[in-house]
């Protein structure tokens, strides 16, 4: 993969440019290269790097959530998991493959894994739908829910999605019911539900997956009721305020931390996820794991219990009494 495949928007150019001139000195061999040279432009790289990804705005962080090359689902099913055996179809209209799932083992221990999947070329992303799941793949979802609770199994679920399909045929086969179906029901099933926002968390497209008992949260991921460009578009009619609305979204990990969104944030190479998917891999696997072993003693009343208190906990108020109110003019 190029540099440019790596570092392809406009903040990242300087280190884009950086990269190319250390690759061409340790190009010219070891007789024309300079050691010194090469280890201060190293070390400048890495300065840049650290002021760069230090820094992030909300909007570059959405930007690097969407990275092509950034790890989808199966891509962590792959490094995670063994014996992954995936399972097809909602038993009612057909098998959606931008909702992907099936049973799994990990650290030898038997779960079901469920996500959204994109696609790397325009071919695979036309099949899956660019991750937007139709009523089937929400449906399909819960059916493999619906059998880890039968077999008394875990679940994990990835959520990558900018939304939930909009077209007229999902409305058609009942889009809003099915997401609203699945929260419901996820809200009763009888297996710990772990989650975790690796891309894109898009509206109801990630709501209709995302009840759980634990939601970890990548670094550079994004969970938000609308996008950036629908937000932008809705309040100023222009898109290209897309960086003013992702701010005021209040849409990344730490803001979404501090508000008891989400319960952990997993943290990512500079960069983001797809420059070494290995280590943040290895941070969701031991993620899961703590979370197992954070419930394994507990009843299936107190697993519920806990998790209604945990929604019944967010979007907190006070109210207040204005009374009299002023006579009117």
């Amino acid at each position: 993969m190029s540099i440019d495949g790596f570092y392809r928007y406009e903040f990242e150019k300087p280190i884009a440019e950086l990269e190319r001139r250390l690759q061409e000195l340790r190009k010219g061999g070891e007789r024309k290269a300079d050691p010194a040279a090469t280890r201060t432009l190293e070390a400048q790289l890495e300065q840049l790097k650290r002021k760069v990804y230090g820094n992030l705005t909300a909007w570059q962080r959405v930007q690097l959530a969407r990275h092509p090359l950034r790890p989808y689902t199966l891509d962590y099913v792959q490094r995670l998991m063994t014996d992954f055996v995936e399972l097809h179809g909602d038993r009612l209209y057909g098998d959606d493959k931008a909702m992907v799932g099936g049973v799994a083992r990990l650290e030898g221990r038997a779960c079901f894994v469920i996500g959204h999947q994109k696609g790397r070329e325009t071919r695979e992303n036309l099949i899956r739908n660019f991750g937007m799941a139709h009523p089937e793949g929400y449906r399909k979802a819960l059916r493999f829910m619906r059998l880890a609770e039968k077999f008394r199994l875990p679940v994990v679920i990835c959520i990558d999605t900018p939304g939930a399909y909009p077209g007229i045929g999902a409305e058609e086969r009942g889009q809003a019911h099915s997401i609203a179906h699945n929260m419901r029901e996820m809200a009763r099933i009888k297996s710990p539900i772990y989650l975790c926002v690796i891309g894109e968390g898009g509206s109801g497209g990630a709501l209709g997956v995302g009840v759980g008992d634990w939601v970890a949260m990548l670094e550079n991921a994004y969970y938000s009721v609308i996008s950036p460009e629908g937000c932008a578009s809705i309040l100023w009619r222009d898109r290209a305020r897309a960086p003013e609305a992702a701010e005021a979204l209040k849409m990344t990990a730490r803001d979404l931390l501090s508000l008891g969104l989400v319960d952990e944030i997993l943290r990512e190479p500079p960069g983001g996820a797809h420059h070494d998917p290995a280590v943040v891999a290895q941070q969701v696997k031991e993620s899961i794991l703590r979370f197992w072993k954070s419930v394994e003693g507990l009843s299936t009343e107190e697993l519920l219990k806990r998790r209604y208190e945990r929604f019944r906990r967010i979007g907190i108020y006070t109210t207040a009494d204005l009374s009299p109110f002023p006579p009117p003019a």
